[in-house]
C-alpha cells in the first residue's frame, strides 16, 4: 500500500468513525435531550454535547488520527447545529481586560499648570501654555544680568503697550511689551543673545506670539 493510499485510508477511516460516533451520541441525545418539539437552543445543546463526547473518546490516539477525528467532529457539528460550536466558543473567551485608566504624563517642568506664561531663567527659555500643555515655544530669552535680575515667582501681567520705548535707557525701543510687575518688568522684542536689565527678551516673532496671546490678568511663573 503507497503512502498516500495510507492516509486516504485513515482519513475514512476517521470519518466512518466519527460518524458513528456522533450518529449514537446523536441518537442518543435525541432520545434523551430533544424531544419532539425541543427548542432550537435544545438542539444545539445535544449536537455540542455528542461533539464533545467525540473529543473526549479520541484522547488516547496518536495526535495525527485525533486531530482528523476531531476536526470531523467539529464539522458534523456546524452541519447539524450551524454556528452553535463558534457562538460556545465565543461565550466562553474570557472578556478583555479593561484598558488602563489613562494617566497624564508627569510634567518635566517646575511651572505651574495654572500659569499662562513660564520663563525657565536657568535654560534661559520661555513657553506658553493652557491647562498645564505648551501651546507655544519653548523658545530661546535672555533675562537680566547681575545686579538687574528677573524677579522669581508668580506675577501677573498688569498691561500691554505695542510700540513702547524705554525712557529709563534712553529711549530704547521695547517693541511688544507686556509687562508683569509695576517696576518695568516686560516680555518684550529684544536680543535673546544679550542679558537685560531686568525684562525678559524675545526674538521679534517671539514677542509677537506673546504679546498676542498674553492679556492683562494672565499669570505667568518665573523659576
Amino acid at each position: 500500500m503507497t503512502k498516500s493510499n495510507s492516509r486516504s485510508l485513515r482519513r475514512r477511516l476517521a470519518a466512518a468513525g466519527v460518524a458513528t460516533m456522533m450518529a449514537a451520541s446523536l441518537g442518543t441525545g435525541a432520545a434523551s435531550a430533544a424531544p419532539l418539539g425541543s427548542s432550537q437552543q435544545d438542539i444545539n445543546n445535544f449536537v455540542l454535547g455528542a461533539r464533545d463526547n467525540v473529543h473526549n473518546s479520541t484522547r488516547g490516539l496518536p495526535e495525527p488520527v485525533r486531530g482528523q477525528i476531531n476536526r470531523a467532529a467539529d464539522d458534523a457539528a456546524n452541519f447539524f447545529a450551524p454556528g452553535a460550536l463558534a457562538a460556545r466558543e465565543r461565550a466562553n473567551k474570557p472578556a478583555p481586560r479593561p484598558a488602563p485608566k489613562h494617566r497624564p504624563a508627569p510634567r518635566n517642568t517646575q511651572c505651574p499648570a495654572q500659569a499662562r506664561g513660564c520663563v525657565n531663567l536657568r535654560n534661559q527659555t520661555a513657553w506658553l501654555q493652557r491647562g498645564g500643555k505648551t501651546s507655544y515655544g519653548p523658545v530661546k530669552i535672555s533675562s537680566g544680568k547681575r545686579g538687574y535680575e528677573t524677579p522669581k515667582g508668580w506675577h501677573v501681567i498688569t498691561r500691554k503697550v505695542k510700540n513702547e520705548v524705554s525712557r529709563t535707557y534712553g529711549n530704547a525701543p521695547m517693541p511688544y511689551s507686556v509687562y508683569f510687575t509695576n517696576n518695568g518688568h516686560a516680555f518684550h522684542q529684544g536680543d535673546p543673545n544679550v542679558m537685560s536689565h531686568g525684562c525678559i527678551h524675545l526674538a521679534s516673532p517671539h514677542a509677537k506670539n506673546f504679546f498676542n496671546a498674553l492679556n492683562v490678568g494672565d499669570r505667568i511663573y518665573i523659576y
